[in-house]
């Protein structure tokens, strides 16, 4: 691949109310997980407004053919995948059937996944927070995306994009299970993206602020704030169509080099921060854990980029 493609397709997305060209996601097969709400629901129907077909996942076959409703009745194409994400055989069998179906997926938007913010003093007894967290964030995507790799490969085109966080940068307090697990997807990528990149296969890493959706609601401290779900599909759409390496944001990026620069600074700072900005009543709740291991993953489809 041209090594000035992310630039050129920046240029031409900027030429393209002059020249008339279409985006380059029409007639995409685009997959989008945690498709049921969220920043999910809107990349879906901004996909589709740039022509896309949208092939969308989540476990609420109702809620996600309410999307697809609406995709249609803007005069978007899209088909739905009801699919728990956290079931593995499930996901390979997704990954069969989206290919037999279709031929080929040129994009993958790994969106679906759950947040937990909790302190480590409330988390005691509490392992499956992380189990729950990595299964969603970490094991889902890969696999689903593992299994339509070979594929994209040797059609010799291909682009993932994964929603991760500007936690992977700044190490915020609170977010330890979800943290690492994005981080986990994060690291993963750029691995992935190095040894596919000669066979034309890219991978974007989203790591956004912020974003409002049903998953950031219980956290008294975040009412009103962060981006809106269709701020954030619009970055999804920018980056199917120019294939980034990284979209981050400047807080992210001022916070990874300081905790570079100056790491016991950072420390410091965020332990105050810790102080300041308490457990949420829903964090400080004693939902029990699972009991049974088919239940130990179900969780909501839509993420919360924090």
């Amino acid at each position: 691949m041209n090594l000035l493609s992310t630039p050129l397709a920046r240029l031409e997305r900027l030429a393209r109310p002059l020249t008339g060209r279409p985006s380059p996601l029409r007639d995409a097969h685009v997959v989008v997980t945690g498709a049921s709400s969220g920043i999910g629901e809107a990349t879906a129907y901004a996909a589709a407004a740039a022509g896309a077909h949208v092939l969308l996942v989540a476990r609420r076959a109702d809620e996600l053919e309410r999307v697809a409703e609406r995709v249609r009745e803007q005069g978007g194409r899209a088909t739905t995948y009801p699919c728990d994400l956290t079931d593995g055989p499930a996901v390979d069998a997704l990954a069969a059937r989206l290919l037999d179906e279709h031929g080929h997926v040129d994009h993958l938007v790994n969106n679906a996944g759950r947040s937990i913010r909790r302190s480590l003093a409330l988390s005691g007894g509490r392992f499956h927070d992380v189990e729950r967290t990595m299964a969603i964030n970490f094991l889902a995507p890969v696999r689903l995306t593992m299994g339509l790799l070979p594929s994209m490969r040797e059609r010799g085109s291909g682009h993932v994009v994964n929603i991760v966080t500007w936690g992977v940068q700044l190490k915020a307090p609170k977010f330890s299970a979800y943290i690492a697990s994005k981080t986990a997807l994060d690291a993963w990528s750029r691995v992935a993206g190095r040894e596919t990149w000669a066979d034309g296969v890219t991978f974007t890493s989203m790591r956004f602020g912020l974003v409002e959706t049903a998953m950031t609601a219980p956290t008294e401290a975040y009412a009103g704030r962060g981006a809106s779900p269709e701020q954030a599909a619009a970055r999804v759409v920018r980056a199917m169509e120019e294939r980034p390496v990284l979209v981050s944001t400047l807080a992210g990026n001022v916070g990874e080099v300081l905790n570079l620069l100056a790491p016991r600074l950072t420390d410091v700072l965020f332990a105050r921060a810790d102080r300041t900005f308490a457990d949420s009543a829903a964090a400080r709740s004693t939902d029990p854990a699972p009991t049974a291991p088919a239940k130990v993953h179900r969780v909501p489809d839509e993420p919360v980029a924090t």
